[in-house]
């Protein structure tokens, strides 16, 4: 039995989710948070001893690898953070009798559904990326300890390196913006990722270890409804348009005409009625999170 005051890590602190988290479990123990510099999942051999010094009840796993594009060509660096790490923070989360939360992606998918994804779809990721957070999820699943796995979709948020913050910024430098618009999903607020995830800790703490043999899996977490990320782009434009007087262009333009290393899904809109069912969670359309983090 775990005591409801928790002694939480976060790990990849400096990333979009990671710095979200740290404000909003603040409440519900002692947060111990670890960017980086101070735990690099690339470096396995360092992994076991920094995390046994402290011996969390709870390891949050909020860093990854997420240069879709790069990871094509730094396939082993991508499969080390990604796939190889989260098996690792799991081993050790079952040995200290602690949980392991962990965030993978829309990405697992190949995009070729016409209806949302529900966690018992079958994966088959299209990119190196994909491959990578897929090998992490069973990684986790392999070992058989407490652990809950948030896939998300579209994440951006205020900082770090995001779709909102370049096209933020493209809008005020570009006056033609060319974005493709037959790749569709749900862009997702990392605060309402955090928000929601400790809304979950919060239910469950007091039981934690006994909850989590019952419901330990896969959630899709991910704001309602769906968009293309033109659609997306000029939404983003819209609002920032209302305080800026540039007056740039958003064209659509297929995938075919915008080529990149790794290949993309088509569709990465996610069913999100399981963590709704579980844990009542149920997040925002996409349209309300970016009104409100541009607010």
């Amino acid at each position: 039995m775990i005591n409801t005051y928790l002694k939480i890590i976060i790990i990849g602190t400096s990333g979009q989710i990671g710095w979200e988290l740290q404000r909003t479990l603040a409440s519900l123990g002692e947060v111990i948070s670890l960017e980086r510099s101070q735990l690099d999942l690339s470096k396995l051999e360092t992994i076991r001893s920094c995390l046994m010094v402290h011996r969390p009840n709870l390891i949050i796993n909020a860093a990854a690898y997420t240069q879709v594009d790069k990871a094509e060509e730094e396939q082993e660096l991508a499969m080390t953070i990604n796939g190889i790490a989260p098996g690792v923070l799991a081993e050790i989360a079952k040995e200290l009798d602690s949980v392991l939360i962990h965030y993978s992606t829309d990405y697992i998918f190949d995009g070729k559904s016409s209806t949302p994804y529900q966690e018992r779809d079958i994966p088959n990721p299209i990119n190196i990326y994909g491959k990578t957070k897929l090998a992490g999820e069973r990684a986790i699943i392999e070992i058989g300890g407490n652990y809950l796995i948030f896939r998300t979709c579209w994440v951006y948020g205020l900082r770090g390196h995001n779709f909102l913050l370049t096209m933020q910024r493209l809008v005020k430098e570009q006056k033609t913006i060319r974005v493709v618009n037959d790749q569709f999903g749900t862009p997702t607020w990392s605060r309402f990722i955090a928000e929601a995830t400790a809304q979950i800790i919060a239910q469950i703490r007091g039981d934690i270890i006994d909850y989590l043999n019952e419901y330990s899996g896969i959630y899709h977490l991910s704001c309602g409804g769906k968009i293309s990320w033109h659609g997306f782009a000029q939404a983003i434009y819209n609002r920032v348009n209302l305080q800026n007087s540039n007056h740039a262009q958003i064209i659509p333009i297929p995938t075919s005409d915008y080529p990149t290393l790794a290949r993309r899904p088509r569709f990465s809109h996610l069913d999100n009625a399981h963590i709704q069912n579980t844990f009542g969670i149920k997040l925002p359309d996409w349209d309300i999170g970016l009104s409100l983090s541009l607010s």
